[in-house]
């Protein structure tokens, strides 16, 4: 193949691919570096020598310092040095590695006069307690919100900060129904009352309360559908006001009862009914709706999604009983059990619904044998953005013949499987690289069994994935690295 014929159609993304690749030579790194039409991706290499990082940091392009920033193999003089820098956009970019850096770099940045790099430090989980507790009095109260909303197990006299601040964002992100990370705090018991009195902190509280007759009559009547969902969810709930809420005109409340263990199966179904009737029938908000009801609108119109996506921990803990639930969330719930015998598993691996047969797999992937796990496979359409996850894990094996079977076979995602073998016959990936489908081809790119011809024409792929991917191969030769360069103008 000449020189002509090695002409990538998208020459960003084939730098891109050889900045990432593990066989390109230092003399060829150092190159590289002189390339400005990309993101950087040179500097996030392992192996970038001490000279190499001088020269970057020299060169000061703003892509490439960044990058340089979220390399985690990065020496620590040159993050405390990155620490200073100018461009708060690096300095913040530091902070994603925090489990690495050195305690000198982290309480340099603590202060840092940008928000935007204390409000990584008070996200990130690896940043020093000492360190993170500072930021529950800083000056932003979108930090300190942040700080609350992520860390969940901050030591009591730092929730008690947060949970006490003047501003109703902060209040409102201590004390609420949805964290960052689990498990979720325990509000302090003498705090509850002033957060139950609290409007922003009510529903967040709820859970956590101890109520009398007086506190669960008030709470059922609140004018907020959240505290209500939430009063649908407490423990002791009295059989009274479940009916009553089973029927509340906000669907997010009937949701909560549905997915209460006390619920009799008789009122489950017909909630299970009428939230798909009336989330169907919901009528669009009128143009000046505020925004509280364009939010209980959207929580209607959701409802029939929630019934599917609920996650039960008591139905996982006791899953026996429920693999054959009418319900779609109740299944999944139970294939989410590693306790379940292997008839259970078999009939959810055939489950109807995709979202349950994925979690079994997920679940027990050793308990699936190759013909389900195809059979899993060729089922598999991404129905909804639940099962997104599917694509980027490799959840089920196969052995290699099935994989050289999949090699010609009529479904691409199968195809796509097949350079899983590191033996697949030159043949068939040679086949592949010619494959109609982008996914095939750039499952085959970084192949070792991939002629040099095909590799070659990769490169010059009309997707940028898989002239990327091709580029990133660490079997190119370094010829044809170097000729790319040239072509790039290093």
């Amino acid at each position: 193949m000449d020189d002509d014929d090695l002409a990538p159609m998208h020459l960003n993304e084939v730098m891109d691919g050889l900045a990432a690749n593990p066989a390109l030579p230092a003399p060829l790194v150092r190159r590289l570096l002189g390339w400005r039409r990309g993101m950087g991706t040179v500097a996030r290499r392992p192996d970038l020598t001490e000279d190499m990082l001088v020269d970057i940091i020299a060169i000061d392009d703003p892509w490439l310092l960044h990058s340089l920033a979220l390399n985690d193999r990065l020496p620590d003089r040159f993050r405390i040095r990155l620490a200073a820098h100018r461009d708060k956009a690096v300095r913040a970019a530091l902070v994603i590695c925090a489990a690495t850096a050195p305690r000198e770099m982290l309480e340099r940045l603590i202060d840092d006069p940008e928000p935007q790099v204390r409000e990584y430090l008070a996200r990130n989980r690896h940043t020093p307690p000492d360190l993170r507790a500072r930021l529950a009095t800083d000056p932003a109260p979108a930090i300190r919100a942040a700080l609350a909303r992520h860390w969940t197990q901050a030591p009591e006299a730092v929730r008690r900060i947060l949970l006490t601040d003047p501003e109703a964002e902060v209040r409102a992100a201590a004390c609420s129904t949805y964290f960052a990370h689990t498990p979720h705090p325990v509000p302090p018991s003498d705090l509850l009352p002033a957060l139950l009195a609290d409007p922003v902190t009510r529903a967040g509280a709820v859970m956590h309360a101890v109520l009398d007759t007086e506190a669960i009559r008030r709470l059922a009547a609140d004018p907020h559908s959240e505290v209500r969902a939430e009063l649908a969810r407490h423990p002791d709930l009295p059989p009274s006001v479940r009916e009553v809420l089973a029927v509340d005109p906000a669907l997010n409340v009937r949701v909560k009862v549905f997915a209460r263990p006390d619920t009799p199966e008789n009122l489950r179904a017909e909630i299970h009914t009428s939230v798909h009737e009336l989330s169907r029938s919901t009528a669009d908000p009128s143009p000046d709706a505020d925004d509280a009801a364009v939010l209980q609108w959207y929580q209607n119109v959701a409802a029939r999604t929630e019934l599917r996506i609920l996650r039960l921990p008591w139905v996982t803990a006791d899953p026996l009983p429920h693999v054959d639930s009418p319900y779609v969330s109740f299944r999944v719930s139970a294939a989410a059990s590693e306790a379940l015998p292997a008839d259970a598993v078999a009939g959810l691996l055939d489950d109807e619904e995709e979202i349950v047969r994925l979690t079994m797999a997920h679940t027990a992937p050793h308990l699936v044998d190759p013909v389900t796990a195809e059979n899993i496979e060729r089922r598999y359409r991404r129905r909804d953005k639940f099962t997104f996850w599917w694509d980027k894990e490799e959840v089920l094996t196969f052995p290699p013949e099935a994989l050289r079977r999949f090699a010609t076979d009529p479904e691409p995602r199968l195809r796509s499987f097949a350079p899983r073998d590191p033996n697949l016959p030159p043949e068939l990936a040679e086949k592949l690289a010619s494959d109609p489908e982008g996914r095939v081809r750039r499952a085959v790119a970084p192949h070792r069994g991939l002629p040099l011809p095909s590799l070659l024409r990769l490169l010059a792929d009309p997707s940028e994935q898989v002239a990327e991917a091709a580029a990133a191969s660490p079997f190119l030769p370094v010829e044809h690295m170097e000729r790319l360069l040239t072509r790039a103008g290093l």
